[in-house]
């Protein structure tokens, strides 16, 4: 089996992985605003209140074939259980893409562990930039529930990826990265009181956790794309004539784009802007 065969194949289950996990965040996603617990009771219909079956559960599959509707009672099934796990299978399968060939390259066993726990930190990502958007759309709210335990996960991982190989200064950038988005967050929640929630800022050190990892460049770019996304698509909706000027839009999504966006493509646009400008 060559390199390629392998990654291909390894990204099949990984998108089989991440469709799963698209259908708990679906669960969470219901129940964690409400304060109950995920994983107690199991799923059921809120229309009948039947149990969701294992056959009825299968991740894309079930909805298409119920034609989205329950099995019992015929209960309309909202159309973004299928969006969530479709979502959350694709960005799964793009952090494959992006990190599984570095695994795969490694020169050495130290670095192909420290690639694994990359892989493992970054899927862990795309898993709560799911959870939390949904969330954020619904109630406007990134709850602590969430956030959190996020510094904990993300910062073990990348912690044990920057030191398996011996460096420090990904670890140092981590940590700058998280303490300057903070900051800056803090500051514009500070200037304009209800422009920027709390969430918002408890969520930009995570997301600075992350780029600051990957470099500088992912961390420029990740930041600012949160505000040139949100945006544009505050003009749309202006121009769409959906919304007025001051009408609230959760900021938490276009955060995770903008750094999806860094983390992808950070290092590539940073250098062309710096190339463009003539500082590199």
């Amino acid at each position: 089996m060559t390199a390629m065969e392998f990654a291909l194949g390894a990204s099949i289950l990984i998108a089989a992985f991440g469709l799963a996990i698209g259908s708990f965040l679906n669960v969470v996603a219901y129940r964690v605003p409400l304060g109950l617990s995920v994983v107690n009771p199991p799923s059921s219909c809120p229309g009948c209140h039947a149990p969701i079956e294992a056959r009825d559960n299968i991740p894309l599959v079930s909805w298409i074939v119920l034609r989205g509707r329950c099995r019992h009672c015929a209960e309309p099934i909202s159309p973004r259980y299928l969006v969530v796990e479709a979502i959350t299978g694709a960005l799964f399968v793009a952090v494959a893409v992006a990190f599984l060939p570095g695994v795969l390259a490694a020169a050495s066993v130290p670095a192909a562990i420290s690639g694994g726990l990359a892989l493992v930190a970054f899927l862990y990502l795309a898993a709560i930039s799911v959870a939390l958007s949904a969330i954020d759309i619904d109630v406007h709210k990134l709850p602590n529930r969430i956030v959190l335990p996020s510094y904990a996960v993300g910062g073990v991982l990348l912690a044990a990826a920057a030191l398996v190989t011996g460096d420090p200064v990904a670890l140092a950038r981590a940590a700058a990265g998280a303490g300057i988005l903070v900051a800056f967050y803090l500051v514009l929640a500070l200037i304009r009181p209800g422009g920027m929630g709390m969430g918002d800022v408890k969520l930009a050190g995570v997301l600075g956790l992350y780029l600051g990892f990957l470099g500088w460049g992912q961390l420029v770019v990740g930041t600012m794309g949160a505000f040139v996304l949100g945006g544009l698509f505050g003009i749309a909706v202006l121009v769409a004539r959906r919304g007025r000027r001051g009408t609230g839009i959760p900021f938490g999504p276009w955060m995770f784009a903008g750094a999806w966006v860094g983390i992808f493509a950070g290092e590539q646009l940073s250098r062309t802007y710096l190339t463009a400008v003539g500082l590199s």
